[in-house]
C-alpha cells in the first residue's frame, strides 16, 4: 500500500508537537539550573537569583507554565519551519512550470522528510512532462517531414503524367511510335503513383494496427526457396546469382504468409538494387537462440554508410545512394517490413560492412 501523504504530514506535526514540549521542559530546567549555578558560583550575580525567585514567588505555577509555553511555541514554530520550508521551493517550481518559466530538466533538491517525497514526485512529473513535450515535438517534426516527402514523391511522377498526357492532348507527337512512347511513360509513372499510394495506405494501417494477421504454420525454408525461384529471372536479368543456405529442411513459424512474403520480396528487391556490384544474393535460414528462427538476405555490393544504418527502417528515409528516382523506391518498404515483422512478434535489423550487407529477420519458432 502506498504511503498516505496526509497521514505522514499529520504524524510529523504530532512528533514536532511532542518534541517541542519535551525540548521546552528541558530548556526550562536548564535555565533554572544555570541560574542556580551562576548565583552560587558568582555571588555578584545574586540579583539574577533574586529576579528568578521574585518571578517564581510572585506568579507561582502560572509563571512557570507561561515560560514553558513561550519556549514550547519557539521550538514548535522552529521545527514546523524546517518541516514546511521545502514546500516553498516546490511551490515556486510548480508556479514557474505553470508560467512556462522553468526548464523542465531542472530538478528540485530532494531531502529526507515528508516534502522530500513531494519534491521527488514533482521532479518525476517534470521529467515526464519534458518527455511528453519532446515526443510532441518529434511527432510534429515527423508530420511535417511526412507531408514534405509525400508531396515530393507524389509530385514527381504526377508531373510526368500530366506533362506527357498534355502533349498527347495537344497532338504534340510526330507519329504513332512517339505517341505510344508517351503513353508508356505516363503509364509507368502512374504505376509508381499507384505503388506509392498503396504503400502509404499499407503503412498507415500497419502503424495503427488495423490489419488482422491471418496466421498459419509455415515452413520458412520452403517459402523462401520458392521465393528465390520466382526471382530467378529478374536476378539473371540483373546479372546476379542467388543461393539458399540452410542446415535444416523444415523450420516452422506461425505467420501470415502473404505479409511475410512481402517482407522478403522487399528485402530481395533491395539486395538486387543496391548489391549489383556483388553479383550475388544469398538467403540464409537457421535456428536462432531459444525458440526463434533467423532469416537473412545477404548481398555483397557497396556497404551502407554507417550514418544511414540507424534510420533505414524510418518511413521515407533513403540514403544518398537511393535518392535518385531510378531506384523507384517509395521510401516506405523497409518501414512496412519492420511493422509487419514486429506485428509477428519478431524483429528486423541490418549489418553492413565492406564485405557484405545482411538484413536479418528474427521470428518466433514453433
Amino acid at each position: 500500500m502506498k504511503d498516505n501523504f496526509a497521514a505522514r504530514l499529520m504524524w510529523r506535526s504530532v512528533l514536532n508537537l511532542i518534541a517541542s514540549a519535551v525540548l521546552a521542559l528541558i530548556c526550562l530546567s536548564l535555565l533554572f539550573a544555570v541560574t542556580l549555578f551562576l548565583t552560587n558560583t558568582l555571588p555578584g550575580l545574586g540579583f539574577v537569583r533574586a529576579v528568578g525567585e521574585a518571578f517564581v514567588n510572585g506568579t507561582g505555577s502560572i509563571g512557570m507554565i507561561f515560560l514553558w509555553g513561550v519556549l514550547f511555541l519557539i521550538w514548535f514554530l522552529t521545527l514546523q519551519w524546517f518541516l514546511f520550508a521545502p514546500l516553498g521551493k516546490v511551490n515556486d517550481a510548480i508556479t514557474r512550470v505553470a508560467d512556462g518559466q522553468l526548464d523542465l530538466n531542472h530538478q528540485i533538491p530532494v531531502r529526507s522528510g515528508v516534502f522530500g517525497i513531494l519534491a521527488g514526485n514533482v521532479n518525476r512529473l517534470s521529467h515526464r512532462l519534458q518527455l511528453a513535450l519532446d515526443e510532441e515535438r518529434r511527432a510534429e517534426q515527423t508530420k511535417n517531414e511526412l507531408i514534405t516527402n509525400v508531396s515530393h514523391d507524389l509530385r514527381t511522377p504526377l508531373t510526368s503524367v500530366v506533362g506527357y498526357l498534355g502533349l498527347i492532348e495537344q497532338d504534340g507527337y510526330r507519329d504513332e511510335v512517339e505517341l505510344r512512347h508517351y503513353v508508356s511513360i505516363a503509364y509507368d509513372k502512374s504505376q509508381r503513383l499507384h505503388e506509392l499510394i498503396n504503400d502509404l495506405f499499407e503503412y498507415t494501417r500497419m502503424r495503427h494496427d488495423t490489419i488482422a494477421l491471418k496466421t498459419s504454420p509455415i515452413n520458412l525454408v520452403e517459402m523462401l526457396g520458392e521465393l528465390l525461384v520466382q526471382y530467378r529471372v529478374p536476378l539473371q536479368e540483373a546479372g546476379m546469382e542467388s543461393g539458399m543456405k540452410s542446415a535444416e529442411t523444415t523450420i516452422m513459424v506461425q505467420a501470415d504468409a502473404a505479409k511475410l512474403v512481402r517482407v522478403f520480396e522487399n528485402l530481395i528487391s533491395n539486395a538486387m538494387t543496391y548489391g549489383k556490384e556483388g553479383k550475388r544474393v544469398d538467403v540464409v535460414v537457421r535456428s536462432g537462440s531459444g525458440p526463434s528462427v533467423v532469416a537473412e538476405v545477404v548481398n555483397y555490393g557497396e556497404a551502407i554508410p554507417a550514418v544511414d544504418l540507424p534510420y533505414l527502417f524510418d518511413r521515407f528515409y533513403r540514403g544518398d545512394k537511393s535518392r535518385t528516382q531510378w531506384s523507384g523506391g517509395s521510401g516506405l518498404g523497409l518501414a512496412i517490413s519492420k511493422s509487419i515483422i514486429e506485428k509477428h512478434g519478431g524483429m528486423i535489423d541490418v549489418v553492413s560492412n565492406s564485405e557484405y550487407t545482411s538484413f536479418r529477420v528474427t521470428l518466433p519458432k514453433i
